[in-house]
């Protein structure tokens, strides 16, 4: 089961000084510091050199209409498209990929962590609409728009 912290190591967001992507990294630790999730982190954009600090805690995950924000700065996802079933979102290219290979699995086995509660992966949180295979076609493709986006 993947769970949240292990998806949030680097985030992809659009940069709020040049709008070019910018990425939100761990600060340096010492290796027995808290986890990835809780870790301090840096905002760094190579476009135009902004350069930001968060402490860490707290952090917010926000969900919702509009545009998804990363959960340390509240800066807009790089990876983000609307469909017109809802928002496609992804923290990385990791994410996007692993999105991608549950999209396109002609078979999807719930394991025995899909129940509702504390336990639940993120896939078992996606909304019905992005597990849907009615609408695999138009994911894979609203997928297929984000990886072209990434930065090379």
């Amino acid at each position: 089961m993947v769970k949240r912290d292990e998806l949030v190591g680097t985030v992809l967001v659009r940069c709020p000084r040049c709008a070019g992507v910018a990425r939100v990294v761990p600060a340096p630790a010492d290796p027995g510091a808290a986890s990835v999730l809780y870790r301090p982190r840096n905002l760094v954009c190579r476009g135009c050199g902004l350069s930001r600090q968060h402490p860490g805690t707290p952090i917010v995950f926000r969900g919702g209409p509009g545009e998804v924000a990363d959960p340390y700065f509240q800066v807009p996802l790089w990876l983000q498209v609307e469909t017109r079933h809802g928002r496609v979102w992804a923290y990385n290219p990791e994410h996007l990929e692993m999105l991608r290979q549950f999209v396109r699995a002609p078979l999807r086995e719930r394991g025995p962590w899909y129940e509702r509660g504390r336990k639940m992966s993120f896939i078992a949180r996606m909304p019905a609409w992005f597990k849907s295979a009615k609408n695999r076609g138009e994911v894979l493709r609203a997928l297929d728009r984000l990886r072209v986006s990434l930065p090379a």
